[in-house]
């Protein structure tokens, strides 16, 4: 049986590691469901947003959303309480406000938030 160790020795790569490397690199290209699944073992276990795994899947946010649908996984869509909906809010206006250095929000969203 061809192991790393095997190939090493053969000379043909110079540690057991570069050979693991090439092989998940191989792998991911030739395989490309893992992406999809990749991304929704990403999803359900590390929080990130829809849009993240459509990215990480390679398929637009509609398909991924189906994806899910079919798996039996609900996506989550938006903030569940105003609580969360501020915090995304607080989150959007550092994040611009660290871009371009200021932040001038929408009076009528920021009023409706933070009320």
């Amino acid at each position: 049986m061809v192991t790393p160790k095997v190939l090493v020795q053969a000379g043909l790569y110079p540690d057991e590691q570069t050979v693991i490397q090439e092989a998940l690199r191989v792998l991911w290209r030739e395989r490309p469901q893992l992406h999809i699944d990749w991304a929704i073992y990403q999803y359900q276990t590390q929080s990130i947003s829809l849009a993240k795994a459509a990215a990480l899947a390679g398929v637009c946010f509609d398909h991924m959303k189906e994806i899910l649908v079919q798996r039996g996984i609900q996506p989550r869509l938006g903030p569940e309480t105003m609580d969360e909906a501020r915090r995304e809010l607080q989150i959007v206006e550092q994040t611009l406000k660290a871009r371009v250095g200021y932040y001038s929000p929408c009076a009528s969203l920021n009023e409706i938030l933070r009320s």
